[in-house]
């Protein structure tokens, strides 16, 4: 079965984890990745471990967790990019592919004849998408950008923490590398309506693409919190700015959250605990109401929620509509049977470990189903084959381009 993006060949020159992730999204989509690592070090994320990948004898490998999670699907080739003969092999590349991805720092490649523009001349329907932490204009371009320091730059972590003057408060991380992340999946919905463009008019395009532009996009509600107030939003801590209650609460025997969305949602509640009159009362009675009275539901709520165990919780409120959950470790995420039923571990072949388990693709297609059919690659294992399938290089070349060090 065809997959929506069978017969697109994707150039990706980037690494770390916003441009793989990118390039993983389209290799799920059914796109060609060639993925351009360097000769003997490759990927930086190839080395950054613990935890490794174990081999089928519960040995360690050198494949580094962090990046067998941004690259399967892809097809590793090994070049020399400082070398002309490495600059040939991937202008020959890019005259053969539909998009080229990069998070080299701004004037880079362009330096090496890599640019756009050189890259235009050799194929005017090239989408040319490069990722970097500032991007291409404003006085920070030429400043590398890291995720945390995004995050921190992006306003992110001012809303991410306990609030001040409460036990263990300050800013804190996100817990994942949001705007790396966020960026790949903002750079696939870009180069996917570039797609679209390129079939209507057979032109390419430049896209640049920033992880501060990328993380003060994401502020969505916080921002328009703002807007709209003059005031900056604080850090609330585990509690909701607009919603309320929507938190966690402390269990006989754990936590759950609770994510009460609406005024219906509330009333159900209270009559489902049998204190219908909190419901009714002018503190609590509409969400305005309840977040203006926060202290005062909470230790409401609290109190409530003490009472019960958390399986008790999440087995009954499920059933009067009122939202209700665990907090998993990610062990725990992989045991619940909602994520088994959605199919969201998958399980790929490896060359050195075997069965390799993996995160699966989110989305869902009712006709083109993602299938996954290449694990992360070993460094430059697909190399001769993508030079001759790809290139036509003979073997006599390839031999020569080996003896040089190109590849």
């Amino acid at each position: 079965m065809p997959r929506p993006l069978d017969g697109i060949r994707v150039l990706d020159l980037s690494r770390i984890l916003a441009g793989p992730w990118c390039t993983q999204i389209l290799a799920d989509l059914g796109a060609e990745i060639i993925k351009v690592e360097r000769p003997k070090l490759g990927d930086d994320t190839r080395h950054w471990g613990p935890p490794w990948l174990k081999d089928q004898n519960g040995e360690e490998t050198r494949e580094a967790a962090y990046y067998l999670s941004a690259n399967r699907g892809k097809h590793s080739v090994t070049v020399d990019i400082t070398k002309e003969e490495g600059r040939n092999i991937i202008l020959d590349l890019a005259a053969k592919s539909d998009i080229l991805v990069e998070n080299y720092k701004v004037g880079d490649l362009a330096t090496r004849g890599l640019g756009y523009e050189d890259l235009k001349s050799v194929n005017a329907g090239l989408i040319y998408c490069s990722i970097t932490g500032f991007g291409q204009t404003g006085p920070r371009a030429q400043e590398a950008g890291y995720d945390y320091v995004i995050q921190a730059m992006g306003g992110l972590l001012s809303i991410t923490g306990v609030p001040d003057g409460e036990p263990g408060e300050g800013p804190q991380r996100v817990g994942l590398a949001v705007s790396d992340l966020t960026t790949g999946m903002y750079s696939v919905i870009g180069i996917l309506a570039a797609l679209r463009y390129r079939d209507a008019t057979g032109e390419g395009q430049y896209i640049d693409m920033a992880l501060l532009d990328t993380q003060v996009g994401w502020l969505a509600n916080q921002a328009h919190n703002y807007f709209a107030s003059g005031i900056p939003p604080a850090r609330t801590g585990a509690q909701h700015p607009n919603l309320a209650p929507y938190q966690p609460f402390e269990t006989k025997d754990g936590y759950v959250i609770i994510a009460i969305g609406n005024d219906i949602q509330f009333k159900r509640f209270c009559d489902f605990v049998e204190r219908p009159e909190m419901a009714a009362d002018e503190r609590f009675r509409t969400n305005p109401d309840r977040v203006t009275n926060r202290a005062a539901l909470i230790e409401e709520m609290a109190a409530i929620f003490a009472g019960r165990t958390s399986a008790d919780w999440m087995s009954t409120l499920p059933e009067i509509a009122v939202p209700c959950g665990p907090i998993n470790s990610i062990r725990e995420v992989f045991e619940e049977e909602q994520v088994q039923a959605r199919g969201m571990k998958i399980e790929l072949s490896h060359p050195l470990a075997g069965p390799m388990e993996a995160v699966a693709n989110p989305l869902k297609f009712s006709e083109t189903p993602v299938e996954y059919h290449k694990p992360p690659p070993l460094l430059g294992e697909d190399t001769e084959d993508v030079l001759k399938r790809v290139l036509g290089k003979s073997d006599n070349e390839i031999e020569e381009l080996n003896k040089n060090e190109i590849i």
